[in-house]
C-alpha cells in the first residue's frame, strides 16, 4: 500500500466476513455497565451490509457510534445506495442510530417485526413509515433473500432472527452473542475459554428469565432445517466455528438442570456472617459438593447470575440492618428474582445484633423465588461461637446433600 493511499484510508474499515456481507459496526472498548450487568470487557454494537441487488443494511449501532458505524459503509459503498435496512431488535444499544441513518439514507424501505415497528414508534415517533415483515415471511433482495423468524421476547418482544439463505447466515441479533470488544472479528479468532465464559454470562445475565422460549426456539429452528454456516450476532464476535456447541450449550442452559455446585452469597458488617460463611462451605466441600463462596465486597451481581446459571443450590447471609435486608444483599436478590432460576435448593443464615428481621426477610425471598428450602436456616446473635459454628457446618453439608438428591430426582 503507498503512501498516497495510506493518507486517503478513512480510520474506521469494514469488514469482509463472507462474499456478500460485511460487518460494519461498532467497538465500545469503554462500557463497564450494561444496565446493571458488568461488561468489564466492553462490548460491540454489531451491522451488517449485505451487497446484494437491493443493498441492505442489518440493525444499525447505538446512538453515539454512527460516525464510525457510516464510516465503515462508506468504506464499501456511498451510504446513499443503501436501499432497506432491517431492525431485527428496537433496543437502542441496536436502533440508537436508525432515525439519523433513515435521514441520511433515505432508504426505499425500513422492515421490522411487526412488535418492532410499534417499538419503534414509541422510541422514536419516526415520520417514515416502518413496514411489518410476518413470522416466516421472505424478502427479495434481487440476487439474494432473506427470511424473517419472529423471537418474541428474546429477550424483547420485538425481537427477529434474520437468515440470508444463499450465504446460510444467521443474523440473530441479542442471541448467542457476548459483551466482549475485541479488534477480533470471529470466535475463531480468540481464546475458547474466554468464549465460553462470556456467552454463559450474557446467558446468565440477559436470556435466562426466558429460557422456556429458548427450548421453543430451538425446535422452531429445527423443524425449519435451516443450513446455519455463520451466525451474526448484535454483540460480540461473529460465529464460523462449532456452531452446533454454541446450540447445545444454550438447549442445556436452558433446561436449567441442577449442578453439584452450591453459591454461597453473603456480605458483612462486622465479620461474623463471613465466619458462617466460611463454616457453610466447610461443610458442603466435605460432603463431596463444590462450594462457591461470593462476598459481595468482592463479586458483582451479573458475575453470581453467571456461577448460579450452572449450580444446584443458592445459600444467602445477611446481616441485619436498621430492621432490614443488608442493602447489597437485597439489591442482588432483587437481580436474581428477576432472572427466575429453576431447580435449586437453598438457605439462609445471618449475624444479628437485636433484632433480626434479616432471615425471615430472607426465607420469604428465596421462598418467593421458588427455591426449595432445607431448613429454617441460622442466625446468630453478633458473634458466632464455635456451637454455632458447628451449626453452620452442618447446614453446608445438609444443602449438599439435599442437592445431590435433587440431582437424582431430577434425572428420573
Amino acid at each position: 500500500m503507498t503512501q498516497d493511499t495510506l493518507q486517503h484510508r478513512a480510520p474506521f474499515q469494514a469488514v469482509k466476513i463472507s462474499e456478500h456481507v460485511y460487518w460494519v459496526g461498532a467497538i465500545d472498548w469503554k462500557i463497564r455497565d450494561f444496565h446493571g450487568y458488568a461488561t468489564e470487557r466492553g462490548t460491540t454494537y454489531n451491522a451488517f451490509l449485505i451487497l446484494a441487488d437491493k443493498i441492505t443494511l442489518i440493525d444499525t449501532v447505538k446512538a453515539p457510534f454512527m460516525d464510525e458505524m457510516m464510516a465503515r459503509i462508506a468504506s464499501v459503498i456511498d451510504p446513499a445506495q443503501i436501499d432497506y435496512i432491517i431492525s431485527n431488535h428496537a433496543e437502542m444499544d441496536h436502533s440508537g442510530a436508525l432515525p439519523a441513518v433513515i435521514r441520511a439514507v433515505k432508504p426505499e424501505a425500513v422492515y421490522a417485526s411487526t412488535m418492532g415497528v410499534k417499538a419503534l414508534a414509541d422510541h422514536f415517533h419516526l415520520d417514515e413509515a416502518i413496514t411489518p415483515v410476518k413470522d416466516g415471511a421472505s424478502l427479495s433482495l434481487g440476487n439474494l433473500h432473506v427470511s424473517f423468524y419472529e423471537t418474541r421476547m428474546l429477550h424483547w418482544p420485538d425481537s427477529m432472527f434474520t437468515y440470508l439463505h444463499e450465504e446460510a447466515m444467521l443474523f440473530s441479533n441479542d442471541a448467542f452473542g457476548m459483551h466482549l470488544a475485541s479488534s477480533e472479528r470471529f470466535d475463531d479468532e480468540l481464546d475458547a475459554p474466554l468464549l465460553l465464559q462470556e456467552t454463559e454470562k450474557y446467558y446468565a445475565n440477559i436470556l435466562l428469565p426466558f429460557s422456556h422460549l429458548v427450548l421453543r426456539l430451538q425446535e422452531k429452528l429445527d423443524g425449519l432445517s435451516l443450513d446455519i454456516g455463520m451466525i451474526a450476532p448484535d454483540h460480540g464476535p461473529i460465529r464460523r466455528s462449532g456452531i452446533a456447541a454454541v446450540l447445545e450449550n444454550y438447549a442445556r442452559w436452558a433446561r436449567q438442570a441442577p449442578a453439584a455446585k452450591v453459591l454461597i452469597v453473603y456480605d458483612t458488617m462486622w465479620e461474623s456472617t463471613a465466619r458462617m460463611a466460611r463454616a457453610i462451605e466447610e461443610g458442603v466441600t466435605a460432603a463431596g459438593v463444590m462450594a462457591k463462596l461470593m462476598p459481595l465486597g468482592a463479586s458483582h451481581r451479573s458475575e453470581i447470575a453467571t456461577e448460579l446459571l450452572e449450580a444446584g443450590a443458592l445459600v444467602v447471609g445477611s446481616p441485619t440492618l436498621n430492621n432490614n435486608l443488608y442493602p447489597t444483599i437485597a439489591d442482588v436478590l432483587t437481580y436474581l428474582r428477576g432472572l427466575k432460576r429453576q431447580n435449586l435448593v437453598g438457605a439462609a443464615f445471618g449475624s444479628y445484633g437485636w433484632s433480626g428481621e434479616a432471615m425471615s426477610q430472607l426465607n420469604e425471598t428465596l421462598a418467593a423465588m421458588k427455591i426449595e428450602l432445607v431448613s429454617d436456616g441460622i442466625k446468630v446473635k453478633y458473634v458466632p461461637d464455635a456451637d454455632a459454628l458447628a451449626h453452620c457446618y452442618a447446614l453446608g453439608q445438609q444443602v449438599a446433600e439435599a442437592v445431590l438428591e435433587k440431582i437424582r430426582s431430577h434425572a428420573s
